[in-house]
């Protein structure tokens, strides 16, 4: 299976990809909410992007029972 995105190829199955986690919820409990800025949430994605994050996941919604859900 192939993916393209931006014109960079992702060909699944012929190499492992590396994806950071960007969480921007302020109760994330994998970094303490280190990312709920905008300039924060963007300095983590070139800091991730240039330590050789192939892909990134941004975390925009909480999994904490009762946390509200997030509007579209």
């Amino acid at each position: 299976m192939n993916w393209t995105l931006n014109n960079h190829p992702f060909e699944w199955g012929q190499r492992t990809y590396l994806m950071g986690v960007i969480n921007v919820t302020p109760d994330s409990f994998s970094d303490g909410g280190q990312f709920t800025t905008l300039d924060a949430a963007l300095a983590q994605a070139i800091a991730l992007a240039e330590a050789g994050a192939d892909l990134l996941d941004i975390g925009g919604q909480s999994t904490r029972p009762q946390a509200s859900e997030v509007s579209l």
